[in-house]
């Protein structure tokens, strides 16, 4: 049901992205997944970058949407079944912006958004929406989550 929705919306989930870094894109404790930050990578590239300014919401509304989408699809890849998720707990998201920008929850919005249309009441959750000076490979947004699962 799940997939099926994500498909509804005109979604494919790609291969997730290879770490950048000395880390694990996912880690399971008890029953949480902490899922390393994503970037708006697709096909091996970083598709969004630079500054964030009022100039350009609209492209890092879009790159905050491919991050979500390379959240689910490590999630997919550590699960194998998107049904096992109980909620989405916390997203964490972080926005590359000019020193002047102040509408990083706007940013943000378009990852929650998707993950509330996606998995409705289960995907709501508690959210940090800041606003930093570099973000790896020059990317507009990371955002990492921490999901429940049965």
């Amino acid at each position: 049901m799940i997939e099926e929705k994500i498909e509804s919306l005109g979604i494919i989930l790609p291969e997730p992205p290879i770490p950048a870094g000395s880390y694990v894109p996912v880690i399971k404790t008890g029953n949480l997944l902490f899922v390393s930050g994503q970037i708006p990578m697709k096909d091996g590239k970083v598709v969004c970058t630079g500054k964030v300014s009022d100039s350009n919401l609209e492209m890092a509304q879009k790159s905050a949407k491919i991050c979500a989408i390379n959240i689910l699809a490590q999630l997919k890849r550590e699960l194998g079944d998107l049904e096992r998720i109980v909620k989405i707990v916390k997203l964490s998201g972080f926005v590359n912006s000019v020193q002047e920008f102040s509408q990083q929850p706007k940013v943000i919005n378009s990852a929650s958004d998707l993950f509330f249309e996606i998995f409705g009441e289960k995907g709501k959750h508690s959210r940090v929406a800041v606003g930093v000076a570099s973000l790896p490979l020059n990317s507009m947004t990371e955002i990492d989550a921490i999901i429940e699962i049965k």
